[in-house]
């Protein structure tokens, strides 16, 4: 057992019960937010390579969430690695807001390169501060610049929908909905078939045009081409076309939110190039950085957004984010890590399936590439999906359905652990936290992948054991 000097010695290795982890353990529960990593996964990483981390205990974890969605490469990637330490080498200003430097001109010669096709040729950027916060409220301050319109088209359970609320009151739209005009109510954009699918987008032309006189139409519809936020929902294709077309019928600017897609995790570059639509503006994803701060947002250039709120953010020339995203950018394109990741990802989809035959517990799986959500439901049956709401406001948890909801958030929090205890780190996902989400770096490789099946099966194995649901006759494994 291998005890260091207490504190915060760079690189150091230190067991569990050393008091250098005992204290940060510790402090992290007692100092931040209840809402953090620490409350649910309780360790203390030390080091990192890959998909693998290293705790203070001496065990390595699979770590399924990237980094919250920052690691496209995984923990310090060399190429990452070697492009920071270029630019710390260099000399050159770590931070330049608003200026042309070689970085800067580096990153968004490679960020075009990998822009959709029509998009790429009319592109321009624009650099916020660094969070993808951030950068969903400049893409509806664009829109609101370009269109002299307000309201925001928002979907319920969306990507930091609740961020808008930042903004004044009016970006805060009515026309947030769950499109509830879909019959499976929980599938908010008709997940089930082609003809639920065309019921919800019908529903959602006829909110635009039906909004009165005095509101008008919305200054843009944001849209994700996988719901990550609400258990990893991807949209289909053709309902994403349609979507473009009552837009663009409208001139309502299309804002496509790639923060839980881009970067190859969903077997394209981009995942709107699944459905060959061209939005008016991408909002990208956090893992653009290659670990570091770095929020960006991509526009067509003949749209005039004027320029939204221009001295506000300090952090938009982050040269070492600039650098790391050239980088990784480079080699996912390089290597076709976006292609391994649609096939990977669909034997991985294929091989978990069967969890949802074989355990009541598990209400289905879904994803789409190295995207991919284990949705849970109450094993006695009672818990399935509310109606969703259609307002920006709280969701209540009175009566029997909150406490199904609350019992379905336990289950996920359990299966949580469980993986914790099996080597794997998974994020929480779903709808009111009633599910967890696997979202690997696109370098996994195929033992590495057949390792996570094994332990996630296990662990659901265990939780519906513990719960008395499991069936003993036909024990489930992850099939290879």
């Amino acid at each position: 057992m291998v005890r260091t000097q207490v504190g915060p010695t760079p690189g150091a290795a230190f067991d569990a019960a050393s008091p250098g982890a005992v204290h940060a353990q510790e402090g992290a529960r007692r100092r931040e937010s209840a809402r953090t990593y620490a409350r649910a996964l309780p360790l203390v990483p030390v080091r990192a390579r890959g998909l693998t981390i290293e705790g203070a205990d001496g065990r390595r974890y699979l770590d399924c969430t990237s980094g919250a969605g920052t690691l496209a490469l995984g923990h310090n990637h060399p190429v990452v690695l070697e492009a920071i330490r270029t630019v710390l080498d260099s000399g050159a200003p770590l931070n330049a807001p608003g200026l042309a430097t070689p970085v800067t001109d580096a990153f968004l010669t490679e960020l075009h390169r990998t822009l959709p096709a029509g998009l790429a040729h009319r592109a321009h950027v624009r650099f916020c501060d660094p969070s993808t916060g951030d950068a969903l409220e400049t893409s509806c301050r664009w829109a609101r610049a370009a269109t002299g319109r307000t309201g925001v088209v928002t979907f319920t359970e969306a990507h930091r929908r609740a961020a808008l609320r930042s903004l004044d009151p009016c970006v805060a739209s009515q026309l947030a909905a769950s499109l509830a005009g879909a019959p499976d109510h929980h599938c908010p954009h008709g997940l089930d078939g082609e003809r639920e699918s065309d019921l919800a987008a019908d529903w959602a032309g006829s909110l635009l045009d039906a909004q009165g006189p005095d509101s008008g139409l919305p200054a843009g519809m944001i849209v994700e081409p996988v719901q990550g936020q609400d258990g990893v929902l991807p949209v289909p294709d053709a309902w994403l076309r349609r979507m473009r077309r009552l837009t663009a019928d409208r001139s309502v600017p299309l804002v496509v939110d790639e923060t839980h897609t881009g970067v190859g995790r969903t077997g394209a570059l981009w995942a709107v190039e699944h459905s060959g639509v061209t939005p008016d503006v991408m909002v990208l994803p956090p893992g653009l950085g290659g670990s570091l701060p770095l929020a960006v947002i991509v526009h067509r250039e003949d749209i005039d957004g004027g320029h939204p709120a221009p001295h506000t953010a300090p952090f938009r020339g982050n040269q070492l984010g600039m650098a790391a995203g050239t980088a990784t950018l480079a080699h996912v394109r390089e290597n076709g890590l976006a292609e391994r990741a649609a096939h990977l990802g669909a034997r991985m989809l294929d091989r978990l399936l069967p969890l949802a035959e074989e355990f009541p517990i598990v209400r289905r799986v879904r994803g789409r590439g190295l995207l991919i959500g284990v949705e849970l439901v109450d094993a006695e049956g009672a818990g399935e999906p509310r109606e969703a709401p259609t307002d920006l406001g709280g969701r209540g948890e009175d009566g029997a359905e909150g406490r199904t909801t609350r019992h379905t958030s336990q289950l996920a929090a359990a299966l949580q652990s469980a993986c914790l205890t099996r080597g794997l780190i998974v994020g929480p996902g779903g709808r009111h936290g009633r599910g967890v989400r696997l979202s690997p770096p696109l370098t996994i490789t195929d033992e590495q992948a057949a390792a996570v099946l094994d332990r996630l099966a296990d662990a659901v194995d265990a939780v519906a054991g513990a719960h008395g649901t499991a069936r003993p006759q036909r024990r489930h494994r992850a099939r290879r």
